[in-house]
């Protein structure tokens, strides 16, 4: 009995073997395909401005550095925080580090620090505005973006004209090569966007504090484009 179950497997195991190859070998040969992409553009105004506020500090002991940075860090948060706002002026404190100095022996000889404080959001006005306000960070950057409702917006406009682009080339290609008509093997779609021109430069060096105590901080955004790509396969027919 036991041969005989052995037997009836290993023949089961063979015929699902078979099947397989079987099927395999049967399967159709891919002809007729080309890969090709689209890419699709919206140019729209920025929307979102970012501030980076910082300030430096140095000392022959880390705990007094440390302590000067968390006194200015604080100021200005307590002074950026009376004018926040979801999404129109949103704060956040950037990186916060200390640092060895290093003498002509190679021994420490001070430390050194330094601390970041974000402004970001729609309302340009409100921000530099708060920018102005406060005393005990200078700005370090300026840079431009787009909102998340901004983005959402004109992206499906973008992908819609890369879908209109693609097929468009699809079925360009199949009447070039002699084929009445194409079918979608596979594809796929990627959006990003791209700031034209250089990017948003990090001043040289900061600004002196107090230098915007008495007005907004003036700034300009420019234009970004959205940009989505579909890329992928068709089979002529």
């Amino acid at each position: 009995m036991k041969k005989t179950t052995k037997l009836i497997a290993a023949s089961a195991l063979l015929m699902c073997a078979g099947a397989a190859f079987s099927q395999t070998a049967a399967a159709p040969e891919l002809r007729n395909v080309v890969q090709l992409s689209a890419t699709g553009t919206v140019e729209v105004q920025q929307d979102l401005l970012v501030l980076n506020l910082a300030t430096s500090k140095e000392a022959a002991d880390a705990a007094t550095v440390q302590a000067q940075l968390r006194q200015a860090l604080d100021t200005a948060l307590a002074e950026a925080k009376r004018n926040a706002q979801p999404g129109q002026l949103d704060v956040h404190t950037g990186p916060f580090g200390l640092y060895p100095r290093y003498g002509k022996d190679g021994k420490i000889n001070g430390w050194q620090g330094r601390a970041e404080l974000v402004l970001e959001g729609r309302d340009f006005a409100r921000i530099t505005a708060t920018a102005g306000k406060i005393q005990t960070l200078s700005i370090s950057q300026v840079s431009f973006g787009l909102s998340r409702e901004a983005r959402a917006k004109v992206e499906g406009e973008a992908q819609t004209q890369a879908i209109e682009q693609f097929k468009a080339r699809a079925a360009e290609l199949a009447k070039g090569f002699g084929f009445s008509s194409y079918g979608l093997r596979e594809v796929a779609v990627n959006s990003n966007e791209v700031i034209p021109g250089p990017r948003p430069r990090m001043m040289a060096a900061e600004a002196k504090m107090g230098s915007f105590s008495d007005a907004s901080v003036p700034v300009e955004a420019g234009k970004a484009q959205v940009v989505v790509n579909v890329s992928g396969s068709v089979q002529m027919r």
